[in-house]
């Protein structure tokens, strides 16, 4: 049976029960060998990161490390001196673990509508699946998503069996992740001192009141 491995990027600035929703989500559905949590390093898109890449990494791990399955912190995006892109990431797992392996890379909806901004985005599937967690009547072929993505990620469309299975390449929608949670939101709630307790860890909310994060 092929080796499957599933890749769940993010700022994590926090990380929120939304992050590990979509983790567990597809951890269920495509019963991967293992989970990488990748923190972005210096993502080119966002620059207003607030905790340090040391302690988005502890969030992660703290936040995580419920999942039924072998969770592994990767830190190259953190490790990197330069901007990070997923393009780089692919590759940089890819040739760790070997040509056979199958590698799914989970994101949301929202991420799916932005992807034709990505570097060499057409590229990412010669490397890695993806499978997007979309919200309750999202469709593909609906106005937030480029029609270039759109086309792309319904030529390659498969099912679970062949992603878990297969190396790279195909792309699956999952249509009922009802989960709605931002780390925008999330922030602002705490600068204004209000409780999160609904919508990150326990844990996490610990760290982040004792490191006195995302007061200001």
């Amino acid at each position: 049976m092929t080796r499957c491995v599933a890749l769940l990027g993010g700022s994590y600035d926090p990380v929120h029960n939304g992050h590990v929703a979509l983790g567990a989500y597809f951890a269920e559905l495509l019963r991967p060998d293992s989970l990488r949590v990748i923190p972005a390093g210096a993502p080119w898109q966002k620059d207003t990161i607030q905790a340090s890449p040391a302690q988005r990494t502890e969030m992660a791990r703290l936040a995580f490390a419920g999942l039924p399955l072998p969770v592994l912190l990767d830190c190259q995006e953190i490790e990197r001196d330069a901007p990070t892109y997923s393009i780089d990431t692919l590759r940089q797992v890819r040739a760790e673990l070997g040509p056979h392996t199958s590698l799914v890379f989970l994101m949301g909806a929202d991420q799916l509508q932005r992807l034709d901004t990505w570097r060499d985005w057409q590229q990412l599937f010669d490397y890695a699946h993806f499978c997007v967690a979309a919200r309750p009547g999202f469709a593909l072929n609906g106005p937030e998503v480029p029609p270039a993505v759109a086309d792309a990620f319904a030529r390659r469309l498969g099912t679970l069996e062949h992603i878990r299975n297969t190396p790279h390449g195909l792309t699956y929608l999952a249509k009922d992740f009802a989960v709605d949670i931002s780390a925008t939101q999330i922030r602002a709630a705490l600068q204004r001192g209000d409780t999160a307790n609904s919508l990150i860890s326990p844990l996490v909310l610990d760290y982040i009141e004792q490191h006195h994060l995302y007061k200001s």
